[in-house]
C-alpha cells in the first residue's frame, strides 16, 4: 500500500460538518418581488400583447431578463454557510456566493466560544469584517472565535 494513500484518506475524513441556512422569513417575499414583477410583465407582453412602458424590450430580452432574475432569487434563498473540520484543516464556505476559506489546524492558536451581536459587532449576517476580525455569520448569536498564529481573528457562527 502506498504511503500517501492513508494520508489522503485522513485529510478527507470530515470530523465535523455544519450547514446553516439564513433565517429569511418574510425577506423571501421581498427578494421575490423583482422576479415576480418581471414574470408579470413578461406574461403580459407575451400572452396578451400588451408591452410595458415606452421603451419595450424584445420578447427574447424580456424572457432572458426574467429567467436571470428568477435564477438570482433562487440563489439568494438557497445560500447557506458550511463549516467543515478535518484532521488537517478547517474550511468555511458561503455556498453559492464565496469560495471556500481554508485554515490549517496548526495555524490556529486559540479557539474560544463567544456570544456576540451580529448587527452591532459585524453589521449583520454573511461574510463580514469588523473590529474583531473576519466573520462568517448565518444566524444566531453563538460562535467560535479563532485566533491564528499571524494574529488574525476569525469568527465562525454556529
Amino acid at each position: 500500500m502506498p504511503a500517501n494513500r492513508g494520508t489522503k484518506k485522513a485529510s478527507t475524513t470530515v470530523l465535523f460538518r455544519e450547514h446553516q441556512r439564513f433565517p429569511l422569513g418574510y425577506r423571501k417575499v421581498a427578494l421575490g418581488i423583482p422576479a415576480a414583477t418581471l414574470l408579470f410583465v413578461c406574461g403580459r407582453q407575451l400572452f396578451w400583447n400588451q408591452p410595458w412602458g415606452y421603451f419595450q424590450l424584445s420578447n427574447g430580452a424580456l424572457v432572458g431578463l426574467t429567467l436571470l432574475m428568477i435564477a438570482i432569487y433562487l440563489r439568494l434563498i438557497t445560500a447557506r454557510l458550511v463549516t467543515e473540520l478535518n484532521p488537517r484543516h478547517l474550511s468555511v464556505a458561503m455556498l453559492g456566493f464565496w469560495r471556500r476559506t481554508h485554515v490549517a489546524i496548526q495555524d490556529i492558536r486559540t479557539a474560544v466560544p463567544v456570544e456576540y451581536n451580529p448587527d452591532a459587532d459585524y453589521g449583520g449576517y454573511g461574510i463580514r469584517s469588523g473590529p474583531r476580525g473576519k466573520a462568517f455569520i448565518a444566524s444566531g448569536n453563538l460562535a467560535v472565535e479563532l485566533e491564528l498564529r499571524d494574529g488574525r481573528r476569525l469568527l465562525l457562527g454556529s
